[in-house]
């Protein structure tokens, strides 16, 4: 990807205009935190609504709810449609669409239950002894297909429910493993494993379809639609990866098995990660997403349509040079409807079955969780932007519009005084043209100069987007007074599968480089930057980044840093992280085999050249990027008398999850940075 100019264009793009006005006041933690959050949601069969999960979280209870809304499908009416307090999650319909399905936990136990949208009290559906994760009801409407947590030598969900209750009451705290991988991203595995399992909907015994030590849905690298029933409700299409030793493997494959039970039969035979099937509504074909290279989990993801006895198969996307994340069918079978990450935000394509042709219909819009109206003219849709949180949509296909359903923060968005994101494009490593996107602060005046946060995502295969984070919210780093900047480097995605691959084996190179080259752009660019007043931020890979760059800062181009739950020691986090998967791919190879480049990019190796300012916080219950990394760099920056801080939660994992410690992250990060950048006061 090489173009020649420095800056190609800069494009003002928003979801919703909002009116910039002297009386309106910045982002707070407060308001953004509580905003209303739209989850999942279901389109009624007769199509005459959409149920929707809506998460709210309460400051003095360092908790949050969700609750299922309903709103019909011209937007005109919207209600609540329950309201315990323990949360309820995960709507789906049922084939009359007079009930609403969905799991809760009201008795203790995550079952299924169901409540009529005309009014009523939701009645409990299911006792599954070992519980339910997320469930899928027949086309027929019989049976549930029900993912549940299930000790491998459990002949029965009650049998493992059991011995559950008899580990509880050992006293003893010790743990026995004799493999990998023995715990994931935040938690331990305890030796359980997910099962699918079938339940009659009108009650009965759950059967478990996939008994023994098996995941089905795949711990790893699966899609939001793992467990998939055929049309005509008589076998189900799972995934799974079924290597012997998960932790270094991409190999998920999809399999059927019969309502029934028996044996499954194996559908694909690629060595590398498929994932998220769905049948055709004629039952023909399965369309589904897969990966070619083996031992990557960041490969271009086609779109892949299937003969459903696996007779024969096409990739559909080959020529797109994009990652497909999710799709729907259309009512008549002959098209699919599938999105994929382009520029900061998504592109939103049609493809004939048949033809292959493929079709923009939307791009520009930062666009999630896809859904198919049966009147088969419709997608009803997520969609937001840096200064407009997810809202529920319905997308007109014919006439190429949208139009939106839910207005769930309208009253704390109008209070607001928030920026829409600015692209630019600058020459990078390579003379690629890299892509940043800007959010200027609140009440900006050009003739001022201000301060300026340059953020760094993770991934490192990830990307900054036109999205309202409520981890790294742009706009929120921006409320004190800071021109934020985020550069989707060499490895983002979005940009194509060679852009994204450059970052592989090669993490302190062309990424570093796009970040001080665009960083001093921006600087240098823009009167309004002040160029002696410049901080830099990021986490997971992000904070390799910023350890990367507390040991490459000669210039002390950033005056400070922080860094979030960061890879500081490549080879301890070898050993001490769970995918081994990924440092294998990322670094070819373990840290013992020749031609390994964890020595080559590993920040512990330029401690000599430590010097700028830095916050450092992490969670106690990461395992993905275990927390020794964070005191090993502590430690580091102490020894080296280097201005530094460490914020450690001992209840957070990869993320800061609870609202009282997300305060006190925003307040902490807020302050470190205002130390040395000065900026306006945080209001």
């Amino acid at each position: 990807m090489r173009l020649s100019l420095a800056i190609l264009t800069a494009i003002f793009t928003c979801l919703i205009p909002l009116s910039v006005s002297a009386d309106k006041g910045p982002l707070s933690f407060e308001k953004m935190f509580t905003m209303n959050r739209i989850g999942s949601h279901s389109v009624s069969p007769d199509g005459k609504w959409i149920a929707y999960q809506m998460t709210k979280y309460d400051l003095e209870t360092n908790k949050g709810n969700s609750d299922i809304y309903l709103v019909s499908a011209d937007g005109k009416v919207t209600r609540r449609l329950t309201t315990f307090p323990g949360g309820d999650a995960s709507p789906a319909w049922s084939g009359d669409s007079k009930q609403v399905y969905f799991v809760s936990a009201r008795d203790g136990s995550s079952q299924i239950y169901s409540i009529a949208i005309d009014g009523g009290e939701a009645q409990q559906v299911t006792a599954v002894p070992s519980g339910v994760n997320s469930f899928i009801l027949s086309p027929n409407g019989k049976n549930f297909a029900i993912s549940s947590s299930i000790y491998p030598d459990a002949a029965s969900p009650s049998e493992s429910a059991a011995l559950g209750k008899q580990r509880a009451a050992n006293k003893a705290s010790g743990r026995i493993i004799d493999g990998l991988l023995y715990r994931h991203w935040n938690s331990w595995q305890e030796d359980l494993y997910s099962h699918l399992i079938v339940m009659p909907a009108a009650g009965g015994e759950a059967i478990d379809l996939t008994p023994g030590p098996r995941h089905v849905p795949p711990i790893s690298l699966g899609s939001g639609h793992d467990i998939v029933w055929s049309t005509d409700s008589r076998h189900i299409v799972f995934v799974e990866n079924a290597d012997p030793m998960i932790a270094k493997s991409t190999n998920n494959d999809l399999w059927r098995i019969a309502v029934d039970g028996g044996e499954a039969t194996k559908l694909t035979a690629n060595r590398a990660n498929d994932n998220g099937p769905k049948y055709s509504p004629n039952g023909k074909h399965i369309a589904y997403m897969a990966m070619a290279r083996e031992g990557f989990e960041a490969d271009q993801q086609d779109l892949i349509l299937m003969e459903s006895d696996a007779s024969a198969r096409k990739n559909l996307t080959s020529t797109l040079d994009r990652s497909v994340s999710d799709f729907v069918w259309a009512p008549d079978g002959r098209k699919i409807y599938f999105k994929v990450p382009h520029h900061g935000r998504h592109r939103l394509y049609e493809v004939d079955i048949r033809s292959e042709k493929l079709q923009l219909l939307l791009e520009n819009r930062y666009i999630s969780s896809l859904s198919m109206h049966p009147d088969g003219k419709t997608l009803i849709l997520l969609s937001q932007a840096t200064h407009q949180p997810n809202e529920l949509f319905r997308f007109d296909i014919r006439r190429k519009r949208m139009t939106q359903l839910t207005s769930v923060n309208k009253a704390t968005l109008a209070k607001l005084n928030m920026n829409p994101i600015e692209d630019y494009w600058f020459s990078g490593a390579k003379g690629d043209s890299v892509h940043m996107l800007m959010i200027k602060p609140p009440q900006f005046d050009p003739a001022k100069q201000y301060p300026m946060i340059a953020l760094i995502h993770g991934g490192p295969q990830g990307a900054w987007g036109d999205n309202f984070h409520y981890r790294w919210n742009s706009q929120l780093f921006s409320a004190p007074g800071y021109v934020v900047t985020m550069i989707n480097f060499h490895g983002s995605r979005g940009y194509g599968q060679e852009f994204c691959d450059a970052v592989t084996q090669n993490w302190g190179g062309a990424p570093y480089e796009d970040i001080m080259i665009g960083t001093r752009w921006a600087a240098e660019s823009f009167d309004f930057i002040d160029k002696d007043r410049i901080g830099a931020a990021g986490a997971s890979y992000g904070g390799f980044m910023i350890n990367w760059i507390e040991g490459h800062n000669p210039d002390s181009l950033f005056k400070t840093l922080v860094s979030h739950a960061g890879l500081y020691e490549q080879v301890s986090f070898f050993g001490a992280t769970e995918e081994l998967w990924f440092p294998m791919w990322e670094f070819n190879g373990a840290p013992w085999q020749p031609g390994s480049l964890y020595q080559k990019w590993n920040p512990a190796n330029h401690v000599e050249n430590f010097h700028t300012p830095m916050l450092v916080i992490h969670g106690e219950h990461d395992y993905r990027v275990p927390y020794g990394q964070a005191l090993q760099l502590f430690t580091a920056l102490q020894l080296k008398g280097v201005e530094s801080r460490l914020l450690f939660y001992p209840d957070e994992d990869h993320f800061v999850r609870k609202p009282a410690n997300a305060q006190l992250w925003w307040e902490t990060v807020h302050q470190w940075l205002g130390r040395y950048l000065a900026p306006a006061p945080l209001p």
